[in-house]
């Protein structure tokens, strides 16, 4: 995940600030299964603290423990955890840990690749051996080609196995609405590392201040208000706690082709938008009706503000990944095919 990699890159920083070596620990190769997957991150600071995790909580101390030798000498290494003893999560983990140095120069692209919202590849080199040191390493390939290694050393060499992973921009939210529900909502998608664009009335503008975790927040009308990429990659939700308002976001909406609208509201004026729909836009598509939620969210009995983001949220993710919702108690096999 993106947001996962911005994270361990902000505190490297930091720790680089403060005169700290850092090593960051890949997931790069799983037999069987486990809590999580290849791709997973860790960073580990000179002083033994760390950000981001490769499992539920249960391998990270092995980790710390097992990466002095590369503060000391500088040298990456591969480790396996076998979860079979230990866990019982059924899968060996190979582990790749390495010295990890953010350059100006890498940090600059990166910044723009995520301003920019562009995919970034990362390739891991490895062996399946336990506790082997060399030549291995990551190198990150930005939209332009301009290619970065983590570790100032590394050179790609023969006889290695590559792990490689392309990180998608960060998923965006859209919220329309400036009221407590919305801000509670900006929250929670925040959390989950979504980028969230809060666009509220234009004659009750609020500041990013209002709405803790926003990448944005702008006062807009839905008569001048111009939407951009929105077709993948993101959901809409609409909170006015206003019909008529409602109405007017959701015409201008029709004009694009986004995955998942959200509305709040009764049910009872679905239909009602709907019919409405069809006066304002008469040739709109069944793709685009398909696209709207309203009642917005799972029916999980959600009564708060935050109870109600959780049921959005959720709902999102399942149209998104196309997940139909259902107690994970009903599964006998893998939880995850892919």
């Amino acid at each position: 995940m993106i947001h996962e990699l911005k994270e361990i890159i902000n505190q490297a920083i930091i720790n680089q600030q403060k005169g700290l070596k850092n090593a960051l620990a890949s997931v790069v190769y799983l037999e069987g299964s486990s809590y999580r997957k290849p791709g997973v991150r860790m960073l580990i600071s000179e002083d033994f603290s760390s950000v981001g995790a490769v499992s539920g909580g249960c391998v990270e101390k092995e980790i710390i423990q097992r990466s002095t030798s590369v503060f000391a000498d500088g040298k990456s290494k591969i480790i396996t955890y076998n979860g079979r003893y230990r866990l019982g999560c059924e899968g060996i983990l190979y582990i790749l840990i390495e010295p990890f140095t953010v350059s100006d120069d890498f940090l600059v692209e990166f910044t723009n690749s995520i301003l920019n919202r562009d995919q970034l590849q990362l390739e891991s080199t490895f062996i399946k051996q336990d506790e082997v040191f060399g030549n291995f390493g990551s190198t990150v390939t930005f939209k332009n080609n301009k290619k970065f290694s983590f570790s100032k050393e590394f050179i790609p060499q023969k006889n290695t196995e590559t792990f490689s992973q392309i990180l998608e921009p960060a998923f965006k939210l859209i919220i329309i609405g400036g009221e407590h529900d919305a801000v509670k909502l900006c929250k929670t998608g925040a959390n989950l590392g979504w980028e969230v664009d809060v666009i509220t009335s234009a004659k009750d503008s609020k500041q990013t201040s209002d709405f803790p975790g926003a990448n944005s927040v702008v006062g807009e009308s839905p008569e001048t208000i111009q939407f951009s990429d929105i077709e993948e990659n993101t959901a809409i939700v609409i909170m006015n706690h206003s019909y008529v308002q409602d109405l007017k976001y959701v015409v201008k909406l029709s004009e694009y082709n986004p995955k998942y609208i959200g509305i709040l509201g009764a049910p009872k004026r679905r239909e009602r938008l709907f019919n409405e729909l069809f006066e304002f836009v008469p040739d709109i598509s069944d793709e685009f009706l398909d696209s709207i939620y309203t009642p917005a969210g799972l029916h999980i009995g959600a009564q708060t503000p935050e109870e109600i983001a959780v049921s959005i949220v959720a709902e999102i993710l399942s149209v998104i990944r196309k997940k139909e919702p259902y107690s994970l108690r009903k599964i006998n096999g893998k939880i995850h095919t892919s």
